[in-house]
């Protein structure tokens, strides 16, 4: 049981201490004296006391402290119990940090712990093989000197790290790495890298698959067509099983043609971003196409700004404008309104498409844009429905750094629209046709 230091211990063996020297001296008439003597014994046993500490805490390698006596003894027994408290804390801490490791070192991604200016404090195995660090001899070293792509030295230092990017590995040009970073504690930053090598192979066979097939069923689609227009002009054939075939042949070749849309729009990921976009044009023709689809049966109004253009890519924006109105105009009863809006509002390019139709419950609203996927079978095969078009408007929204907005109530109608950003629009001059 060690002993406590005391303050008022420690006054009381001083003023005993000094007590017997002053008596001492009142004995033999050397008050003065004795009591200087007793000091210079006093500081004598505290400089022996104080080598033998800086001696035992700088060369002694012992983990115990030497013997104390009187008030030294419980200051070196404090010492010892903090060392102890040190060492289970060290020990502790080497456990925690052990089992990072081995929790960082069974991740699926490369992870490096980087500080403020991107030096690399520690790296997992995966760094080093998808990154070429060479741990622990780049300790230190600035991560942009060791991976050298202007694109990463940019999404380094740009401190924007919303999105990931993806680029080649620095150990081996075909591998395809997603880089992303995460700011965190105090101005330390944490880089994970994912191969998405074969993620990426995957999607491009699944393009490359719905393209060619795509291409291979619209020739015998179109030499069905034309055979079947034929037949359709001879008096001897069933007009309704001609024309069953006929409606099921432009379905299908519909549904070939979006295939083919939504695969060029997925290849085509770069937008021109100095085309202008004549909006109030193509607007007007994609109204015009709306009305003559819906041949009376609705109440379609415009409101375009015709001094609002935006810039990109017009094949995917018709699609998607196209693809918006067209919707409306199918899942809209007879007798409804459909309002088409493009104006400027609070900075951006607003398009809207407002229709008066049944709603769509809030549980389908997230699937809307996912591929083939339908509300309602049965509407969607009535309607000639191939569950393609928000997924296509999707994709073209997402190149022009905008998204499908969707606000719909069941029974009263919906609205989808998007916002083009200020730096796609153009709202100081009309664009010349």
């Amino acid at each position: 049981m060690f002993e406590e230091y005391s303050g008022y211990r420690l006054a009381g063996r001083l003023a005993l201490w000094f007590s017997l020297w002053a008596v001492v001296g009142l004995l033999v008439g050397q008050l003065l004296l004795l009591l200087f003597a007793g000091s210079l014994v006093l500081l004598g046993y505290h400089y022996r006391h104080l080598s033998r500490l800086a001696h035992w805490l700088w060369k002694d390698r012992r983990l115990t402290p030497p013997h104390g006596s009187g008030s030294w003894e419980p200051i070196f027994n404090g010492i010892y119990r903090l060392q102890g408290k040190n060492r289970r804390r060290r020990s502790q801490l080497a456990r925690l940090l052990s089992r990072f490791r081995e929790g960082a070192e069974a991740l699926p991604d490369a992870a490096v712990v980087m500080g403020h200016e991107g030096e690399i404090a520690w790296c997992n195995k995966l760094a080093e093989l998808h990154l070429g660090i060479h741990w622990p001899q780049d300790a230190g070293q600035r991560i942009d000197n060791l991976i050298r792509y202007p694109k990463f030295s940019k999404y380094l230092h740009n401190n924007r790290y919303d999105e990931p990017i993806e680029m080649a590995s620095a150990a081996s040009d075909a591998r395809l790495l997603e880089i992303r970073i995460m700011a965190y504690g105090d101005n330390q930053k944490l880089l994970l890298a994912r191969d998405v090598t074969r993620l990426r192979q995957l999607e491009q066979m699944r393009r490359d698959f719905v393209a060619n097939v795509s291409h291979e069923l619209k020739t015998p689609l179109t030499v069905l067509q034309g055979y079947l227009e034929i037949m359709s002009m001879m008096p001897a054939q069933d007009e309704k099983q001609v024309q069953a075939m006929t409606d099921q042949t432009l379905r299908m070749k519909g549904l070939v043609d979006q295939l083919l849309t939504l695969s060029k729009i997925e290849v085509s990921t770069e937008v021109d971003p100095a085309r202008r976009i004549a909006m109030g044009l193509l607007l007007e023709q994609v109204a015009e196409e709306a009305r003559a689809v819906s041949a009376g049966r609705h109440t379609i109004s415009v409101e375009i700004d015709p001094a609002l253009d935006m810039f990109g890519d017009e094949l995917q924006i018709r699609s998607a404008c196209a693809n918006l109105v067209q919707n409306a105009v199918n899942y809209t009863p007879e007798g409804g309104q459909i309002r088409v809006s493009w104006r400027h509002r609070e900075g951006v390019g607003r398009f809207e498409v407002q229709d008066s139709g049944e709603g769509i419950a809030p549980e389908h609203l997230p699937r809307l844009t996912e591929r083939f996927y339908r509300v309602d079978r049965a509407r969607s095969r009535q309607t000639g429905g191939s569950g393609l078009g928000l997924a296509i408007v999707k994709h073209a929204l997402n190149h022009h750094n905008s998204h499908l907005e969707i606000q719909s109530v069941p029974g009263e109608g919906s609205t989808f629209g998007f916002s083009i950003p200020s730096n796609l629009i153009s709202a100081q001059q009309p664009a010349r046709a």
